[in-house]
């Protein structure tokens, strides 16, 4: 036998091997690309767990201290890798912790496949010990679930999961394989899937759209570009940079689509939303058209709808035709991928510069500056303030980190002030708010991306969510830098009720544990600065480790985030104080 045939006779071999289906899923996940994936064992996954330690070499599992860190780690990692991240727990309380990353992953477009172990089959629906019904509860966070009760349906199910998952626009997929499955026998074959009946994950650009897009445009006197994740998960940062500069368009970034263009670009006019900057808000009301570029019109971008961008033509580029006329009425909606309809857009444009309506921006900028800006990265009162840590960070990293933020006050400060020179620098969780996911996630963010420094910006109140992620950081050795923001309050909700309670403080002063105490336990270096004079040495020495880090930087406890658009206000009524 030669020795082509001799190969072609192996390759078919091995994809017909008599396997179980717990090694059918390692295998599939092999298969996938899937080289890292982060979970919690427990009886009714056992049998993966079991197949997993055999494959050691090729897939790498991180045990997180628990299944709602799984998801977010994944989530970080699928976030800066663009790669799907994989989580797997087992049945009962292991999969109904996932469901909180798996929500966050959902409405933030994030491409997790996540896998649960379930009962035996003959045992589903008799209440048995550890058994939920995770396909019933997941289904309103999912883009596709199903169960798998035999092991023959295992690669099938999962070459879905993957397509599905990563394909148009991202999103979280489970399966649940019931523990009959995992054992059962099967002649395993793994092929990809490319498509699924009445899934169109990419709907064809109209290019009568594109030019109905470009004449509103090409005739605006006073344009503006609100662009979102789109562009990100698109890969389309280079056509959106292309289009803006073409066409001299002044344009913001939601918080998601923070790091798609330098934050020292021209033309970056700033983040808008609750807590965006004072002038793209402002002008949302005044702009005659409005591109919004991969972004949903979420209600904190918005503010009030009945008044929101009412003198403009509105066009909307997206992948996703749900999303068009939700919540903003459109002129043109544009559907389809970023990359390729912004490319489309971009010989229609004609060469132009806006130079008397960008310098509207400018001088609302200013008008920022000298009442927010100014006192938060250069303040001259004595207690420490969120925005001069994260200027010092800037400084030391020099714009190329990756800065993983928590939710809160400190998240808004973060993605205003971080200086974002390179894409998927900016990992948060958006659309669902969750506490305790920037931990987890700088974890996976790390280890998807080794060579980057990760640096998470957290507040004490979400700190402690998921504090038990030390117990990872420790066992893997990821050098993860963590600083913590510690103004012994649940601080956005404190500022609420300062700004709308009278000063009534129910239930959001905390009383913290010794954060650095805890941090040495877990054998990870620890620094507490509570003095001006000694932030700047202790950032650049946490920046220089080479291991993690944590930095506790005790910041004034009563400090208010803004610009801020109060709920139901107007954008154009956006304060700043």
């Amino acid at each position: 036998m030669n020795t082509q045939t001799e190969n072609k006779t192996q390759e078919v071999a091995s994809k017909t091997m008599r396997i179980s289906g717990s090694e059918a899923v390692v295998r599939s996940l092999i298969a996938e690309g899937v080289d890292i994936l982060y979970g919690y064992p427990g009886g009714a996954i056992m049998p993966v767990y079991d197949e997993l330690f055999k494959f050691q070499e090729q897939i790498h599992h991180v045990l997180t201290r628990h299944e709602q860190g799984a998801a977010h780690a994944a989530q970080g990692y699928a976030r800066i890798s663009g790669k799907v991240g994989v989580a797997m727990a087992t049945s009962g309380p292991g999969a109904t912790n996932l469901v909180t990353g798996i929500a966050d992953a959902q409405i933030d477009s994030t491409p997790l496949v996540c896998i649960t172990g379930q009962v035996f089959s003959h045992l589903l629906g008799s209440d048995a010990f550890q058994e939920t019904d995770i396909v019933g509860i997941s289904t309103p966070v999912t883009k596709w679930n199903c169960q798998v009760t035999k092991a023959a349906d295992i690669p099938k199910a999962l070459a879905k999961a993957f397509y599905i998952a990563k394909s148009g626009r991202p999103g979280p997929v489970l399966v649940d394989i019931t523990k009959d499955a995992q054992m059962g026998q099967l002649d395993f074959e793994y092929e990809p899937c490319k498509g699924v009946r009445s899934y169109i994950p990419v709907p064809k650009t109209n290019p009568a759209d594109v030019q109905a897009a470009a004449d509103l445009i090409n005739a605006a006197k006073k344009p503006m570009i609100v662009w979102g994740q789109g562009v990100i998960l698109g890969k389309a940062e280079e056509e959106l940079k292309a289009v803006v500069e073409k066409a001299g368009i002044p344009s913001a970034w939601t918080i998601l689509g923070a790091s798609a263009i330098p934050t020292s670009h021209p033309l970056n006019i700033g983040m808008v939303g609750m807590h965006g900057n004072y002038a793209p808000n402002k002008l949302t009301n005044e702009c005659d058209v409005l591109i919004a570029i991969g972004m949903r019109f979420d209600d904190r971008v918005t503010g009030k709808l009945d008044t929101y961008a009412k003198q403009a033509k509105v066009i909307h580029f997206d992948i996703d035709p749900a999303e068009v006329d939700k919540n903003v009425k459109t002129d043109v909606a544009v559907i389809g991928d970023s990359k390729d309809s912004l490319a489309q857009l971009l010989p229609l444009l004609e060469a132009k510069s806006h130079d008397a309506w960008l310098q509207e921006f400018k001088d609302l900028y200013a008008i920022e500056f000298e009442k927010v800006i100014k006192n938060d990265l250069h303040p001259v009162k004595e207690g420490l303030t969120m925005g001069e840590v994260l200027r010092q960070i800037n400084e030391e990293t020099k714009g190329q980190a990756a800065i993983v933020s928590d939710v809160g006050q400190h998240q808004m400060i973060a993605c205003r002030y971080a200086d974002f020179k390179v894409t998927k620098s900016n990992i948060t969780s958006g659309g669902l708010g969750t506490m305790g996911f920037a931990l987890p996630a700088a974890i996976g963010a790390k280890m998807g991306a080794p060579d980057r420094e990760v640096v998470a910006i957290i507040g004490d109140g979400g700190y402690q969510m998921n504090i038990q992620e030390l117990g990872t950081i420790f066992q893997t050795k990821v050098p993860v830098k963590i600083v913590v923001l510690n103004n012994e309050f649940l601080g956005m909700v404190r500022q609420w009720q300062q700004l709308f309670f009278d000063k009534r403080y129910a239930s959001t002063e905390m009383t913290n544990p010794d954060f650095v105490t805890i941090a040495k336990g877990y054998h990870i270096d620890a620094k507490r600065v509570s003095k001006r004079e000694e932030l700047a040495d202790a950032i650049k020495e946490m920046i220089a480790s080479e291991n993690s880090y944590f930095l506790e930087v005790c910041v004034e406890k009563e400090d208010n985030v803004f610009p801020m658009v109060p709920t139901g206000a107007s954008v154009s009524d956006v304060r700043l104080s």
